[in-house]
C-alpha cells in the first residue's frame, strides 16, 4: 500500500558565502588600521583620513570613527576632529616604559623556567627556526611577531596567568617598537639571532643565572636606544 505521507521537499544546500559571516564594519576597518601601524604601512606622523579608511576597507564613515576611537584609546593614534587620525611615532619614553616593563616580567620568567617545564625547551627551538628563515626571507614584520612568541612562551611557562596577560597586554607595543627598530637597525637581527640562542642553551643546561644576565642584556638593549646611545 502507497505511503499517503507528502513528499518531503528538497534541501537546497547551503552556500560557503552564506554560512561565513564577515567581521563587524567596524572591526575590520579597527584591523586593517591596526596592522597597518604594526607592519609600518602606516608609518609614525601618517595622517589617515576617515573617507580613505572607508574607501580602503569598503564600508561606511560611522564605523571608521568607531574604529578610530577604540585605537585612540590603545594610543596608537591621536584623532583631531575635521583632519583625521595622526599615526603617533613610537616615542623614547614609550620604548623605556616598554622595556622597564619587559625586564620585571621576563628576568623572573627567566629564573623560574629553570628547571625548564616540558616542551618549553623543544618549542623555544622551533620558534628560533621558524624566525631565522623570516629573517634570511627579509620579513621584518613576521620575524617581529616571532621574536615577540619566544619571549612569551618563557613568560607562560612560569603558570602565573596574572603575569602572562599582563605581559601580552604589551603585545601591540612589543611588535611595533620591534619591526621599527629592525628596519632602522638591520644589524640588530643577527644579534637577537644570537642572543635568543644563548638564552636557549643556558635554559637547556639549567643555569638560572645566566638565562637572567642574557635577557637582561637583550631587552636592556632597547633603553640605550630610547636614550640615543645605540651600541
Amino acid at each position: 500500500m502507497p505511503s499517503s505521507a507528502p513528499p518531503r521537499p528538497a534541501t537546497a544546500p547551503v552556500s560557503p558565502s552564506v554560512s561565513l559571516k564577515q567581521p563587524p564594519a567596524a572591526e575590520r576597518v579597527y584591523a586593517h588600521v591596526k596592522q597597518g601601524v604594526l607592519d609600518r604601512r602606516y608609518e609614525g606622523g601618517t595622517l589617515l583620513t576617515e573617507g580613505e579608511l572607508a574607501e580602503a576597507v569598503g564600508v561606511s564613515r560611522t564605523p571608521v570613527r568607531e574604529a578610530l576611537l577604540r585605537l585612540e584609546v590603545e594610543g596608537l593614534i591621536k584623532l583631531y576632529p575635521k583632519k583625521g587620525a595622526l599615526v603617533l611615532p613610537v616615542s623614547a619614553q614609550e620604548i623605556a616604559d616598554v622595556v622597564e616593563t619587559r625586564l620585571l616580567v621576563e628576568e623572573h620568567a627567566a629564573r623560574k623556567a629553570v628547571p625548564a617545564p616540558p616542551g618549553l625547551l623543544d618549542r623555544l627551538e622551533e620558534l628560533l627556526a621558524q624566525q631565522k628563515a623570516q629573517a634570511a626571507a627579509g620579513d621584518l614584520a613576521a620575524t617581529a611577531v616571532t621574536d615577540r612568541c619566544f619571549h612569551a612562551e618563557i613568560v607562560r611557562s612560569g603558570g602565573n596567568e596574572i603575569l602572562s596577560r599582563l605581559y601580552d597586554q604589551l603585545r601591540d607595543r612589543q611588535l611595533r617598537m620591534g619591526v621599527a627598530v629592525l628596519h632602522s637597525h638591520p644589524d640588530r637581527i643577527a644579534k637577537t639571532l644570537t642572543e635568543h640562542e644563548e638564552i636557549l642553551q643556558a635554559l637547556r643546561a639549567g643555569d638560572a643565572d645566566a638565562a637572567v644576565d642574557i635577557v637582561h642584556r637583550h631587552v636592556g638593549w632597547f633603553s640605550h636606544l630610547a636614550r640615543g646611545e645605540v651600541r
